[in-house]
Order: C-alpha cells, then sequence, then structure tokens
C-alpha cells in the first residue's frame, strides 16, 4: 500500500502557524526585555507574556540569547536599510548634509530597545562567546555603512583623518551609540536626533559643513536647541554625549 503525503496544503499552513508563533515569541520578549531588564527575565515569563508553552519557545529558539540575536538582526537590518537607502539616494555623487538630514530623519531611535541592548551589551561583556557574536552583528551594520561610502568615495571625499570608508563607518556607528546613550539618560528622542545630525555631519565633512547647518537652523547646539534641560539650555554648557 503506498503510503498518502500530507494533504495539499498542510505544510504552509504549518510553517505560517511556526512563523506566528516566533513573532509572538520575539515581541513578547521584547516587551518583557524592556520592562524588566535581559538579565531579569526567564523563559517561563517570556512564554507567559506570549501565550505559548515553553516547548513552542524550544521550537524556535535554544536559549534566550538566541531570541535576543534574533530581535537584533531584525533591528541592524531595519537600520542598515534606513541608513543604505538613505545614502544611495544621491546616486554616484554623496550630498553629505543632504545625506545625514535623511539618515537622522528615519533612524531607528528607539528607547526600549536601546535600554534592551544595552542590557544584553553588559551580559555579552560578560560572555565571550556572546560578544563574538554580537561583534559580528555590530560589524555587519558597519559594513553596509561602509559600502555606500566606498562607493562615494572618489567623488566625496572624506576627512583625512578617518582613514578610508571603513573608519568612517566606525565613526559613525560611534557617534550613533554615544547619542543613544544620551538619550536613554535624557529621553529626548528630537535632541538625540539634531545632535547625532550635528555629530555626523562634523564627522562626515570634517567640520566644513557645521557653519552653514548652524547658521540655517539657529544658534548653539542642536542638544541646546531642543532641549528643556535647564543644565543642556546654558549657552555655557557643552553637549555630553557620555
Amino acid at each position: 500500500m503506498t503510503q498518502q503525503g500530507p494533504e495539499p496544503g498542510t505544510r504552509p499552513a504549518a510553517t505560517k502557524r511556526r512563523a506566528r508563533t516566533r513573532a509572538d515569541l520575539l515581541r513578547a520578549a521584547f516587551e518583557v526585555f524592556a520592562a524588566k531588564g535581559f538579565g531579569r527575565v526567564s523563559i517561563e515569563e517570556v512564554c507567559e507574556a506570549a501565550g505559548y508553552s515553553r516547548g513552542a519557545f524550544y521550537s524556535n529558539f535554544t536559549t534566550l540569547d538566541e531570541l535576543f540575536f534574533a530581535l537584533y538582526r531584525e533591528r541592524a537590518e531595519l537600520i542598515a536599510r534606513q541608513v543604505s537607502t538613505a545614502l544611495a539616494l544621491d546616486g554616484p555623487d554623496l550630498d553629505v548634509a543632504a545625506a545625514v538630514d535623511r539618515v537622522t530623519d528615519v533612524l531607528l531611535l528607539d528607547r526600549d530597545w536601546l535600554l534592551v541592548k544595552t542590557d544584553f551589551l553588559v551580559h555579552a561583556a560578560r560572555d565571550p562567546a556572546v560578544a563574538d557574536v554580537l561583534r559580528e552583528h555590530r560589524a555587519r551594520l558597519r559594513g553596509a555603512i561602509a559600502e555606500r561610502l566606498a562607493r562615494a568615495h572618489p567623488r566625496t571625499p572624506l576627512p583625512a583623518v578617518l582613514g578610508d570608508a571603513d573608519g568612517a563607518a566606525h565613526a559613525v556607528v560611534a557617534a550613533y551609540d554615544g547619542v543613544t546613550v544620551q538619550l536613554l539618560l535624557d529621553k529626548d528622542v528630537d535632541g538625540a536626533r539634531a545632535w547625532l545630525r550635528h555629530l555626523l555631519t562634523a564627522l562626515l565633512t570634517d567640520g566644513s559643513g557645521t557653519a552653514a547647518r548652524t547658521h540655517r537652523e539657529g544658534n548653539g547646539t542642536p542638544w541646546t536647541r531642543t532641549s528643556s534641560s535647564s543644565e543642556r539650555a546654558s549657552p555655557a554648557s557643552s553637549p555630553r554625549t557620555n
């Protein structure tokens, strides 16, 4: 007797259910991580928040670390797409000031995600194997930025102090990291976007684009203009990113 295979449509339906379960687990984990901190959350809590059993978790992930990297991959790919798309609109040339405006307008600055990412960074710093994976993910993000800067480099020279496109990509990511640390403390997304725009323009134009931008947007630093904090509003205060 010939064994019959599954009914048509069974496998796609199962695949869709699995994808939905995975998406539900990721969404629930993100909410729980943001509320309690990565290191204070158990697999059981993620399952409870998602409305699934431990079996559903283990059919998709082996550890919370693996689940976090799935979250990280989603957001890293989103950021890479945002940056690459914004930088690609100039064609072979690169209008740095305009590109910086586009990048900072769309770039992901989600405070809950930054809380989760910072918690996990501390976790990774204590676990060399996890740190290696995190470095690989960050390297891919820098690579997407460096690739676009390298294509534009013959027509749009980078400041010599940055070395090459890879050095410039490291500087861009470092600026983003610094601004997001300040955002965690100040909870001022508009201020973070303005300050990131200021930093990236100064970095990628060797400071040459800063005067025109400051004149166009108003006196003072972006952080001073957009924040209500008395500390940052003082003309004598200088912006800080760490």
